[in-house]
C-alpha cells in the first residue's frame, strides 16, 4: 500500500478513542519488524526516522525501504520525520517522500516557535504531508534532543490552543511529564493528565505522547542482563499511557523499548553462541524480539484491526 499522510489515520483514532503506534527504526530488520507486526495486527502504523536516522542510513536509503516494505503490506502507513530541527532537512524529507513532518521548534520563545511551525505548515500543506509540533520541554536525551532538567517547562493549555489556531498544525505534541531515553523518572512515573485534559479541550486535534517507552520489568532485566546499565530507568506504564489516550493522545512515540530489545536479544546471541559471525542468526532474533515488544504495544494502544 502507498504511504499516507499522518492525518489521515491520527484523525480517525482521535475520534475513536485510540492510538496508533509511532516506531522509530534505523535498519532494515526494524522496520521490518514494525512494518511486519502491525500487518499481522491489521494496525495502522506510523514509521518514523529521526535526524539522526537519516544521518546514518541516508535519507534516499529510508525513503526507498519505507516504501519498498510499506507496498508489501495491506495497512495505511505514514513515514514520519522525528523531531525535525532544521527547515533544510524537513524540506528534502517532504521532497524525497516523507508523508508526515515534525517541527521541533519547542526550544524557541513561543512567537519563534509558532512562527517556524507556520511555515513549516505552508511549505508542507502544499504537497500534502503533515505537520506535528511541539510545545513545552521534555527532559532527556534521544538522538540529537538534549534537555536539561531544568530547562524543562510543561506545556500552558491556553497557549497551546492558540498555537494551534496560529499554526494550523495537524498535531500537536504537548510537555506533560515524559522525557526521552530510558531513564525518564527519578520517582513514581505519572503523567499530568489534568493538563493534557485541558490542552484536548483547547486544541481540538490529535495529540501526540513523545518519550512514552514503558521499560516493563521483563524487558528491563532482560537488557540488564544481557549487560546494558539501565538498572534504575523507568517508563511510562502502559496504564498512564492508557488513561493519556482517553484524553486526546492519538500517537504514540516508541523508541527506547525497541532499542533496548534488540540490542539485548543480540548480546544474548553473542554471549551463549560466540562463535557465531552469520549476521542473520544475530540480527534475526533482534528482530524477533523488536516484534514481540511491537505487538504488546499496538494491542494496549487498541489500533489492532483498525486497518
Amino acid at each position: 500500500m502507498p504511504l499516507v499522510p499522518a492525518k489521515n489515520i491520527l484523525i480517525k483514532a482521535y475520534r475513536e478513542g485510540y492510538a496508533i503506534g509511532a516506531f522509530n527504526f534505523v535498519n532494515m530488520e526494524m522496520l521490518q519488524a514494525i512494518l511486519q507486526t502491525a500487518n499481522n495486527l491489521r494496525a495502522p502504523v506510523i514509521i518514523q526516522a529521526s535526524e539522526g536516522a537519516i544521518s546514518y542510513a541516508g535519507l534516499s536509503t529510508i525513503v526507498s525501504m519505507a516504501r519498498t516494505l510499506a507496498g508489501e503490506v495491506d495497512i495505511p502507513v505514514a513515514l514520519h520525520l522525528d523531531h525535525g530541527h532544521k527547515l533544510e532537512t524537513i524540506r528534502a524529507c517532504i521532497q524525497a517522500g516523507f508523508t508526515s513532518v515534525m517541527i521541533d521548534a519547542s526550544h524557541l520563545p513561543y512567537t519563534e516557535n509558532a512562527a517556524l511551525t507556520r511555515q513549516v505548515v505552508e511549505i508542507a500543506h502544499q504537497s500534502g504531508v503533515s505537520v506535528e509540533a511541539e510545545l513545552g520541554r521534555l527532559m532527556g536525551v534521544e538522538d540529537t534532543v538534549s534537555v536539561a532538567e531544568r530547562d524543562a517547562v510543561l506545556v500552558d493549555p491556553e497557549e497551546a490552543g492558540r498555537f494551534v489556531q496560529e499554526t494550523k498544525v495537524d498535531s500537536l505534541a504537548p510537555a506533560v511529564g515524559t522525557s526521552h531515553g530510558a531513564f525518564k523518572y527519578k520517582g513514581a512515573a505519572r503523567l499530568d493528565l489534568e493538563r493534557l485534559k485541558k490542552v484536548k479541550e483547547k486544541t481540538g486535534i490529535p495529540l501526540v505522547l513523545h518519550g512514552a517507552s514503558s521499560i516493563p520489568a521483563d524487558l528491563l532485566q532482560e537488557a540488564v542482563d544481557s549487560g546494558i546499565p539501565v538498572g534504575e530507568a523507568k517508563g511510562v506504564p502502559l496504564e498512564e499511557v492508557q488513561k493519556a489516550i482517553k484524553l486526546g493522545v492519538a500517537k504514540v512515540n516508541i523508541d527506547t523499548d525497541l532499542r533496548l530489545g534488540f540490542v539485548s536479544a543480540m548480546r544474548r546471541i553473542l554471549a551463549e553462541k560466540p562463535e557465531t559471525f552469520d549476521l542473520r542468526k544475530i540480527l534475526g532474533p533482534a528482530r524477533g524480539k523488536v516484534a514481540q515488544i511491537i505487538a504488546d504495544r499496538i494491542q494496549a494502544l487498541g489500533c489492532a484491526n483498525r486497518a
